[in-house]
């Protein structure tokens, strides 16, 4: 485990500027001010890495393997979007549900749900961290839970967001604000969920 003084330093499997500053803000405000979060270009891996998982759990394993392989704490997410109707799918092909855009996913969601009464739906998010020596590996798994409108609703958020709609709020997510979204969603579920373990596991380390 790699650690700069008393820096705890972490690589998120990402080459997401974005996913890795909030993962940082993050675990700094729940865990500690000395924690460094790494891309996989910072630590020189350039290539791509194949999510060839049966679930969201063993995606984030995979990509969070990588990182741990050069000797680094590696932390990754996989998420979607799994319909009830549709036996779960488009569940770890949410992404690629029609092999084009964000706004083509959610045109053959709408096609698929057409007619379909039951419209309930999950968001889920699995976050995986894997140590180096693998004594310590952990995932933990966040959901968030709504129903799929009819029409897109709202010019916020993105995926499939405007058709989502999340009963507390009595929007979708995409009619709602970011710092919204994120007190409920499953990504937050899963990472206040991530944030406890990684703490246990990094003081009993230490």
């Amino acid at each position: 485990m790699r650690y700069l003084n008393d820096m705890i330093t972490v690589v998120l499997a990402s080459k997401n500027k974005k996913k890795i500053k909030e993962l940082q803000i993050f675990l700094k405000e729940l865990i500690s001010e000395d924690i460094e979060v790494l891309s996989l270009e910072d630590i020189g891996f350039e290539g791509d890495i194949e999510e060839n998982g049966n679930s969201f759990e063993e995606n984030s394993i995979i990509k969070a393997s990588v990182p741990a392989k050069y000797g680094y704490i590696g932390i990754a997410d996989d998420s979607g979007l799994c319909v009830e109707a549709l036996n779960g799918a488009p569940g770890i092909y949410s992404a690629r549900f029609s092999g084009g855009s964000d706004e083509d996913n959610n045109d053959l969601l709408l096609s698929k749900l057409k007619g379909v009464s039951n419209r309930n739906a999950k968001y889920v998010c699995a976050m995986s961290c894997v140590f180096p020596d693998h004594k310590n590996d952990f995932t933990v798994v966040g959901e968030c839970h709504g129903i799929i409108t009819q029409k897109r609703m709202g010019n916020g958020g993105f995926g499939y967001d405007p058709l989502f709609y999340y009963e507390d709020f009595k929007k979708t997510f995409a009619q709602v604000s970011l710092e919204e979204k994120n007190k409920v969603s499953h990504r937050a579920v899963a990472m206040k969920k991530f944030a406890e373990k990684f703490e246990k596991v990094i003081k009993n380390d230490k």
